[in-house]
């Protein structure tokens, strides 16, 4: 079977702190980092097998922190990407590492979830972050918070980011948020869909893809149809992905996050996203 996994280990840790986002506050010790390269080393293992059992896998590392300052992350993913079964390997980042271990990298496979975060790196480094990863083919989207505080930084973004890198804008919606008409139509100047992240979908008994063609898996083993829902409907060691694999209606109200609502038919944002749905890229970019 074709599957999406979202992995979320053990790491809860990150080198930024940006104030809007929990885990930046966190600093995992040696035991924890230890334990998530432990899982990671699992889920590869298992990874693996899963070749001989004729599974096409799309993986996309999401952890609550930076991934790619730990090498056991940046190794994963160049062993993903020798693997004739994996479609897909892309990864949530802040981009702040050296970024040579690219090189090692398959282009035709790989792909990265950038985000800005203004006051915790300068535009200049992060420009030049993201025009390494241009220059040597590799796919990427790029985006940032939409707080107020940050419009100006993500206008200036823009500017400095060739046309062809898409900049996404996720809608902030904490404490009851709104944006007034002329900012949407300022925001959607910097991201034609950014539209599409302001609702929360109401999703509660409609069909989803989660549960049975997308899963969330985390570094125990532990599966949940997706990182909303904490209803846990099995363990990917056990069960498998055929044991795992069942239609299930949303049970969550609302969704608004967009690696939720993606999978939701009814919203067919395939036909905007197309092969750069799992990583945010439209293509191509209207």
């Amino acid at each position: 079977m074709k599957a999406v996994l979202y992995y979320r280990g053990s790491l809860s840790s990150c080198n930024y702190d940006c104030p809007y986002c929990p885990f930046s506050k966190n600093v995992d010790s040696k035991d924890t980092l230890a334990r998530d390269r432990g899982q990671l080393e699992q889920f590869m293992d298992w990874v693996r097998a899963q070749e001989q059992l004729g599974h096409e896998l799309s993986i996309f590392f999401n952890p609550y922190g930076e991934a790619l300052i730990h090498r056991w992350y940046r190794e994963a993913m160049v062993e993903l990407g020798d693997m004739k079964h994996i479609k897909k390997i892309s990864v949530q980042t802040n981009l702040s590492v050296k970024l040579e271990w690219t090189e090692r990298l398959n282009p035709e496979k790989v792909s990265f979830w950038a985000t800005y975060h203004p006051g915790q790196t300068e535009e200049a480094r992060f420009v030049s972050q993201c025009m390494e990863l241009y220059n040597r083919s590799l796919r990427f989207s790029v985006g940032s918070v939409g707080v107020r505080s940050a419009f100006d930084s993500i206008a200036s973004l823009r500017r400095a980011l060739p046309e062809d890198v898409y900049l996404w804008i996720n809608a902030f919606k904490d404490n009851g948020n709104r944006y007034t008409a002329g900012e949407i139509r300022s925001l959607e100047e910097v991201d034609p869909y950014f539209s599409l992240n302001i609702p929360d979908y109401e999703s509660l008994g409609k069909s989803c893809q989660a549960g049975s063609q997308v899963f969330y898996v985390q570094g125990s083993g532990q599966v949940k149809r997706c990182y909303k829902d904490r209803k846990v409907i099995g363990n990917l060691y056990r069960d498998g992905l055929e044991g795992l694999s069942q239609e299930r209606a949303c049970g969550m109200k609302k969704c608004g996050c967009y690696i939720g609502y993606i999978h939701m038919p009814e919203l067919q944002l395939g036909q905007v996203y197309g092969a750069g749905l799992l990583e945010r890229n439209p293509q191509p970019l209207l």
